[in-house]
């Protein structure tokens, strides 16, 4: 888990973070992201006037993604800059998600699930592995980018018959 000291950041006013989320971490159950190595997160926590902590911070890592067409393994590359923003929950914030809560009696604020939140709001659900990828075919299932086959992808529609009947006619 990802946490930040709270004592430590009142009487510093701005940490400097650093911290490594390995793929196998709990925080990760769930979120069908194909982690492919540790995650870095690296940036600064600070108090804001009104008892607000701020953290910027910038999210690197590797995703090993399917191809939506044809299924092969795609690596995306994660370079993500939050702003995450944690604040007392009080009628006068409202409830619009931008800013998450905090204890006022905290010690300890868990920023892990703000950055796996982040991090699945902003990964591309489809990916590609070539924009001209001619995906699998619907009906053998053979790679279309390797191989072609003789399968026919157009049915006639059994109600037209009827039509196509007084057609040839």
């Amino acid at each position: 888990m990802f946490k930040l000291d709270l004592p430590r950041l009142e009487r510093a006013g701005t940490l400097e973070i650093s911290a490594e989320i390995p793929a196998d971490d709990p925080l990760w159950e769930g979120s069908d992201l194909g982690l492919r190595g540790p995650l870095q997160v690296q940036g600064t926590a600070s108090l804001a006037g009104s008892g607000e902590v701020l953290v910027k911070a910038n999210i690197r890592g590797e995703l090993e993604q399917e191809c939506r067409r044809c299924l092969k393994a795609v690596l995306s590359p994660v370079d993500l800059d939050v702003l995450l923003v944690f604040g007392a929950t009080d009628a006068e914030w409202g409830d619009d998600g931008e800013i998450r809560p905090l204890d006022p009696e905290a010690t300890e604020l868990n920023v892990g699930e703000a950055v796996r939140e982040e991090l699945i709001l902003n990964t591309a659900p489809y990916v590609l592995c070539d924009e001209n990828c001619r995906g699998l075919c619907p009906r053998c299932g053979v790679d279309r980018n390797a191989e072609s086959c003789e399968c026919t992808l157009e049915e006639p529609d059994p109600r037209w018959d009827a039509l196509r009947g007084l057609k040839t006619e």
